[in-house]
């Protein structure tokens, strides 16, 4: 079942199918059909199966690989949304039962029905899972999510941040968000590459044609812009066969020319139908023998985006171009004084060397807070103090030192180590606010911060800790501060 893994120790170029698992059995037939074939031009071939894309009632990506005709190499996907750390590890044995050891482990687009300030829902962020899984199962091959394709400087730099933890949280893999950008493709690769230990890389990829340019307008994190856009309508006009056949010819290119920049495989996503593989078989089949190089393969590329009496297609949002590495951004003086006056407050109540802290720590360390009564007095008295200041939501775990004094509770998901991959030009993916973790990289930036961004892992706050005091618990435990990691050199466990 370690097809995946074999291949990219091999340093072979491979094949995820994607598979969003419904219950229809023609969808499960074409799937055997297309896995009986091993291959796609020769490369090795397998399926990853996705974690309620749709809805929380999807079929399971276990029950779904259960229902196949034969056992096939698969990648399952694990969403935190919803969820907590007891049923990631049963599903670990699960999966051990059924002789799966790939993973792929991602926070999860927002959760249908999910409005803010309603019943708060907890996500499992990524890098906790990532550190729970790599623990628990040291050999096992787990796959992580970047999504470069972010064109302000606070998003992108803060979703290549997270990217660093999770590398230091044992990610062997990482696999883009959908995304039909090549020079942020090539920026990720050339981000990883610079890395003390790369991981290979691979790239979520589509046939994009003018229906699903517009059913991906309303999918978190993926950018196709006016011009994509303009172009696709344009086809589309001249018949449905052209479009397709142009949507196909792109999807080739894009193969042969991530192949072609040193990408590890690509992750085919939107392919259900067995002429749709075949297609895209014969067409790259025809085409991989032109390019031997980039600089051969790039005229094509740009010529698939073209046609007569339309403007340049542009992949970045209008206006919006950033690039990693470039530096646009500045915290304001009041984001600066108020970091700056937390962090005397932090120093002052709770470094455990300042006259103040000490008491402080004696005094809510008595044995009477271990009473309910008390002990819930205490979270009333802790809430009301820092809600006003910085959202808090009680936790019982606060992280706040780790975060520059932004609240992961603020963030609808309650995110704590970085950003997910919905964002657009820094609004979450909520929409009703801008990103905190866009707002904490622009504090970072500015006061010399950013290490916070990269090396500290946040582990997830355990549920029976949520509604109550982290006074005690910061003071009895000696610290709560997670481990400041360097990239790689992360324990023999973890998320």
């Amino acid at each position: 079942m370690s097809l995946l893994k074999t291949t990219l120790d091999a340093n072979a170029f491979a094949c995820i199918l994607e598979f969003v698992p419904k219950p229809s059995a023609e969808r499960f037939a074409t799937l055997d059909t297309l896995m009986a074939r091993t291959q796609l031009c020769g490369w090795p071939l397998t399926v990853a199966i996705g974690d309620r894309v749709g809805s929380a009632l999807d079929m399971s990506p276990l029950d779904a690989f259960n229902s196949l005709a034969e056992p096939v190499p698969a990648l399952l996907h694990f969403s935190g949304k919803d969820r907590e750390r007891h049923e990631l590890l049963a599903q670990l044995q699960r999966m051990d039962a059924a002789g799966l050891d790939q993973l792929l482990l991602l926070t999860g687009d927002r959760l249908p029905g999910h409005v803010p300030g309603e019943r708060p829902v907890r996500y499992l962020e990524s890098v906790a899972a990532l550190q729970i899984v790599r623990q628990a199962r040291p050999h096992w091959l787990l796959a992580a999510a970047l999504n470069p394709f972010k064109y302000q400087e606070a998003e992108g730099g803060a979703q290549y941040s997270k990217a660093e933890k999770k590398l230091a949280a044992g990610a062997d893999l990482f696999i883009l968000q959908l995304g039909f950008d090549i020079d942020k493709h090539q920026e990720a690769f050339d981000w990883m590459q610079r890395q003390p230990r790369p991981k290979p890389l691979m790239a979520c990829i589509m046939a994009l044609t003018e229906g699903r340019a517009g059913m991906l307008e309303h999918v978190a994190g993926v950018t196709v812009t006016p011009s994509m856009r303009a172009l696709l309508a344009a086809e589309a006009a001249v018949s449905k066969t052209y479009a397709k056949e142009r949507a196909n010819q792109r999807l080739a290119l894009q193969v042969i020319g991530l192949k072609l920049m040193g990408y590890a495989g690509v992750h085919l996503s939107g392919i259900h139908e067995v002429a749709q593989f075949e297609a895209l078989e014969q067409t790259i089949e025809v085409l991989q023998p032109q390019f031997s190089s980039l600089r051969d393969w790039a005229p094509a590329w740009e010529a698939a985006w073209q046609a007569p009496g339309l403007t340049p297609v542009t992949f970045h949002p209008p206006g919006h171009a950033w690039r990693l590495g470039q530096r646009q951004i500045t915290a304001s003086n009041k984001e600066k004084v108020r970091y700056h006056l937390l962090s005397a407050m932090h120093h002052q109540l709770f470094s455990r060397t300042t006259v103040l802290s000490k008491a402080f720590g004696w005094a809510v360390t008595r044995p009477l807070w271990a009473s309910p009564t008390a002990a819930q007095w205490l979270h009333q008295l802790e809430r009301r103090i820092k809600r006003p200041m910085v959202g808090c939501d009680t936790c019982g775990s606060c992280r706040l030192e780790d975060t520059l004094y932004i609240c992961p509770e603020t963030c609808p998901k309650g995110l704590a180590n970085g950003p997910c991959g919905g964002t657009s030009l820094d609004r979450c993916e909520f929409g009703d606010r801008e990103c905190v973790h866009s707002a904490k990289y622009r504090l970072a930036v500015s006061v010399g911060r950013t290490e916070v961004l990269r090396e500290r892992l946040i582990p997830c706050v355990q549920v029976e800790n949520r509604q109550r005091s982290s006074w005690p618990g910061w003071f009895e435990g000696g610290t709560s501060r997670s481990p400041s990691l360097q990239p790689d050199v992360a324990p023999e466990f973890n998320e």
